[in-house]
């Protein structure tokens, strides 16, 4: 008989068996001590992210003062996903997965410490900003999706809808706390001290990582080629109906609601007449209700109809989206925006929870690439929402997302009677 890895065997020691059924337990997982590591190392990367793209924001514009060039930069973190996601894939289903996670973080860290020293010594130039966003970006693309397949090696099964929730909670916490400290970061040592700080912090997450005891893969006795096993991973996916339309599914936030950000400095500015404090007050309440979805999501883990939350979740995001484009009050205003974090997180991390729990082991690392390419699309949404308003107006563009968020769910309601019944 197999011995199951060590690192499973650990967990099911170190913490008692979990009850069956319906229950209250917020941060159940991080009772898994391997499980634990894995979400630190996802709460600083993620802090590092957002402390990154404020700075590298901040000094783009410093230099170019354009705000083309500003979006063209960070327009160049969606390339690696869409070049590499798969082969990003195809790579967590066949090496070892420490080592991937090791050398992409290392490859992170590597960029930050040449970053540091460009701005130090005055040596940076606008070409440099695209290098380092696209080398950056394809660190991150090897990077996420192997965390995403040792999550369920490292907690049980009926814990899984908790672990995943709890990662999107560690995200989004470092979604509000992230860019405040690189606020203060940046006006303390400036663009050179930012980028240092962010290099320190990824020498901490290489040694998180380096702490973590991952499983071996499942043997392959017949192993295939890296072309043949990625066509492998596409075909598992058409072949499955349910796993097919939980990655279609999954464009809906990506494509029509993340775009609505892009629009916030114009609902500041001309909408709500609150200027750059207000245009803050506005990301923030977005990103906290974004939190306290994904809390409510680990809160529930033994909930039972995944599937009917997942297509409540996106009507109501649809519908809080057109509300706050009718909105010109600030107060209710930041409140349909935090109903729209917390819809969008909910919605994602069920998404998330269903993908895992209905694919095999063998082709996670390429179902979780795959699943992920659509961080790599989420231009496109930005694209039309950005075109709309310039036509019509932010009001009209947000209408028009939420509109396209009510048709897609309610399609996906009509239609997909398996999700439903997840």
């Amino acid at each position: 008989m197999t011995r199951p890895p060590a690192a499973v065997l650990d967990a099911e020691v170190s913490a008692p068996p979990p009850r069956r059924g319906f229950r209250l337990s917020t941060f159940s997982s991080l009772r898994y001590r391997d499980y634990r590591l894995l979400w630190f190392t996802v709460l600083f990367t993620s802090g590092g992210q957002w402390m990154q793209q404020i700075a590298l924001g901040c000094l783009a514009y410093e230099m170019t003062g354009s705000a083309f060039m500003l979006g063209a930069i960070n327009g160049m973190r969606a390339v690696p996903f869409l070049l590499l996601g798969p082969w990003a894939g195809v790579a967590a289903d066949r090496m070892d997965r420490k080592l991937l996670m090791m050398i992409s973080q290392f490859w992170v860290m590597a960029l930050a410490i040449i970053m540091t020293v460009l701005v130090v010594f005055n040596w940076v130039e606008v070409w440099h900003l695209f290098a380092f966003t696209l080398l950056s970006g394809v660190g991150w693309v090897f990077t996420m999706p192997v965390r995403q397949t040792l999550i369920p090696s490292f907690v049980p099964r009926e814990e899984l809808a908790n672990a995943v929730a709890l990662q999107s909670a560690g995200f989004n916490s470092m979604r509000i706390v992230g860019p405040s400290v690189a606020g203060l970061l940046l006006a303390s040592v400036g663009s050179a001290g930012a980028f240092g700080v962010q290099a320190g912090l990824y020498i901490f997450i290489l040694t998180l990582t380096a702490m973590i005891n991952v499983p071996n893969l499942p043997p392959q006795p017949n192993k295939l080629s890296p072309v043949r096993s990625l066509i492998e991973g596409f075909k598992y996916i058409h072949a499955n109906s349910v796993v097919l339309w939980l990655i279609v599914l999954a464009l809906i936030p990506m494509m029509f609601a993340f775009p609505l950000q892009s629009l916030m400095p114009v609902f500041a500015r001309d909408v709500l007449l609150a200027g750059p404090k207000g245009y803050g007050l506005l990301v923030s309440f977005m990103g906290f209700g974004a939190l306290v979805g994904t809390l409510m999501v680990a809160s529930i883990s033994g909930y039972q109809h995944k599937g009917r939350l997942l297509l409540i979740s996106a009507t109501l995001l649809g519908v809080a989206m057109i509300l706050f484009s009718r909105s010109s009050w600030m107060p209710l205003s930041l409140f349909l925006l935090a109903l729209v974090g917390g819809c969008q997180m909910t919605y994602m991390a069920m998404n998330n929870t269903l993908l895992h729990l209905n694919i095999t082991d063998e082709v996670r690392g390429r179902v979780m690439s795959i699943y992920m390419l659509d961080q790599g699309l989420t231009p496109l949404g930005t694209l039309f929402a950005g075109s709309t308003a310039s036509l019509f107006g932010a009001p009209a563009a947000t209408t028009a997302l939420g509109c396209s968020c009510l048709f897609f769910s309610a399609l996906a309601l009509a239609k997909v009677a398996k999700v439903r019944q997840l």
